[in-house]
């Protein structure tokens, strides 16, 4: 626990000092900046996220990627110093003293968490392997061939790589799940002036939402896996979007939509199933090819790219697709290509285990079939926030033909973000509906439109009541979980990946390592894979790639 405290302490300060520079560099060009501190932080995190990506592409991510980190935060705060102590000292004066204990507090509590708890089956399937080869190679081509989960290439792994800190303690860390986890609660703490206020706003329902998987994910935060981080980002972008509508009398600039659809790009680079998030892109679109311009579609569109490039590359170099598993788009003649049948079988796979059929073979069985096998599967919970969104498209498809009937624009910009969520619930309840993989649609969509009726019906009070509750039950099993796990040895150091029995074997005189049963290899021992591949190496090492024999 205190080396992840350690660990976010320079976590927050790189980030923090990156996030500073963005923000200048959009009031400078774009004539807006940054208010919030998690706005700051997550434009930092995007922006270290794209950093180790592209060092990854010319050598491992380790010491010499971490220095030249902090020379570029020296630059920020040399030339932006005046800016951010301005900025620092407003957010000293806005905070009470109750919201500085409180986070201090999150820190704590998430630190904790992070520290220990469950690590999902894929963290020691190829989670941990994934994030070694970025410390010890940064990418190497074809890497997918030695272990095709290699290809899903999220760019959360090559975030954890910078800040692992395997390099200086021996012990590869795997906190950066943690760390969104406690920004994301930050910025959810302003529920808190809806009581102030009086009312619930949209914005505030969307909080409750992410409160609650906060909550659903704390025990398991500890792992390294990309399905929570493109989950948090999702609940960001959705809240950071409707206070923005909310505020819209304060401040009718588009610029922060646009820079929330740039968030939205990097939500793909984390899982590809986040791309209809960006169907929020038609409001700042409109307004920008409306109003002619071009500059700033030109920097917006630059942004994108700049975060969606260096992902590709990778995916590229590791797979030899350019998005994988989707053979379709085939545009690349490289040697070690992923052959187009293991590609299809795999993306198979993950949709019939998200639908519990668990056989590559039944992909193309139709939902009917399957639909009431994968809802018995469901816990209970789960099962009615299902049936709660069901509920709620019953509810919004109404309220969408009168708003278009009516032009009802202030109405037609709520609709556009219950699109982009229902479209995303949708393609996720279709293809993969694993509850991890969507469960930011899941809540959001129930909770959204339960915001909406609870609104119009004048019910406020019923939902305060309904939270005072549902807080109190929560800190009672949050407190059972902590006395469960009280008791483990991690309050110095943080949980390490599991250990498992392998088996070896030579390639051209280079050590691999097998389970002896199971797929699972851990973290520990490198290289590792599942099985013993039929590969071979394109050169003379590892540095050089791997092919299909």
């Amino acid at each position: 626990m205190l080396s992840i405290l350690l660990n976010w302490l320079y976590v927050f300060i790189t980030v923090f000092c990156l996030g500073q520079g963005f923000s200048c560099f959009a009031e400078k060009k774009l004539h807006y900046r940054l208010k919030s501190m998690d706005s700051v932080l997550v434009a930092g995190l995007i922006m270290a996220t794209v950093y180790a990506q592209v060092f990854s592409l010319f050598g491992k991510v380790g010491l010499a990627a971490n220095l030249l980190l902090l020379v570029v935060c020296f630059l920020i705060i040399t030339v932006y110093r005046s800016k951010i102590a301005e900025d620092v000292a407003r957010w000293n004066r806005e905070n009470t003293v109750l919201r500085k204990v409180l986070v201090v507090v999150l820190v704590f509590v998430w630190a904790y968490f992070t520290s220990r708890g469950y690590l999902v089956y894929d963290s020691d399937l190829y989670h941990g392997q994934s994030i070694r080869w970025i410390e010890e190679y940064g990418v190497v081509k074809g890497l997918a061939n030695l272990h095709v989960r290699f290809a899903y290439n999220s760019a959360s792994f090559a975030l954890s790589a910078l800040y692992s800190m395997k390099f200086l303690l021996g012990q590869s860390l795997h906190t950066m799940g943690g760390f969104w986890a406690l920004v994301l609660s930050i910025g959810v703490l302003d529920i808190g002036k809806s009581w102030k206020r009086k009312k619930m706003l949209l914005s505030d329902f969307a909080k409750v939402a992410a409160i609650y998987y906060l909550t659903v994910i704390c025990d398991e935060i500890v792992s390294p896996s990309s399905d929570y981080v493109v989950m948090i980002v999702v609940f960001f972008i959705v809240i950071k979007w409707l206070e923005q509508l909310e505020n819209a009398e304060k401040s009718g600039s588009v610029v922060p939509y646009a820079l929330l659809c740039v968030c939205g790009v990097y939500a793909v680079t984390l899982k590809l199933t986040a791309g209809l998030i960006l169907i929020l892109l038609f409001k700042p679109a409109m307004t920008l090819l409306k109003e002619k311009r071009w500059k700033e579609i030109g920097m917006y569109l630059l942004m994108g790219l700049g975060i969606a490039i260096p992902w590709l590359t990778r995916t590229v170099i590791i797979s030899g697709w350019l998005l994988y598993p989707f053979p379709a788009l085939d545009l690349f003649s490289v040697d070690w290509k992923v052959s187009a049948e293991i590609a299809r079988v795999d993306g198979a796979e993950i949709k019939t285990w998200g639908r519990a059929l668990y056989d590559a073979s039944k992909v193309n069985v139709p939902i009917t079939q399957w639909f009431s096998n994968w809802f018995a599967t469901l816990l209970t919970m789960e099962k009615l926030l299902i049936l709660a969104d069901f509920l709620s498209i019953g509810i919004l498809l109404p309220v969408a033909v009168w708003t278009f009937i009516k032009r009802k624009k202030e109405n037609a910009d709520y609709l556009l973000v219950m699109a982009a969520l229902l479209c995303s619930y949708l393609f996720w309840q279709t293809s993969a509906p694993l509850i991890r993989y969507g469960y930011a649609y899941v809540l959001l969509v129930a909770a959204l439109a339960a915001g909406w009726l609870l609104q119009k019906m004048r019910l406020q009070r019923v939902v305060y009541f309904g939270l005072i509750v549902y807080g109190a039950y929560k800190v009672c099993m949050l407190a059972l979980t902590v006395c469960n796990t009280a008791s483990a040895p991690y309050y110095l150091w943080q949980q390490d990946y599991g250990t498992y029995e392998l088996q070896t074997y030579e390639l051209n005189g280079e050590v691999f390592y097998y389970p002896v049963s199971g797929d699972r290899t851990g973290y520990e021992y490198f290289p590792t894979a599942p099985v013993k591949p039929n590969i071979e190496f394109r050169g003379d090492g590892i540095a050089d790639g791997f092919r299909a024999k």
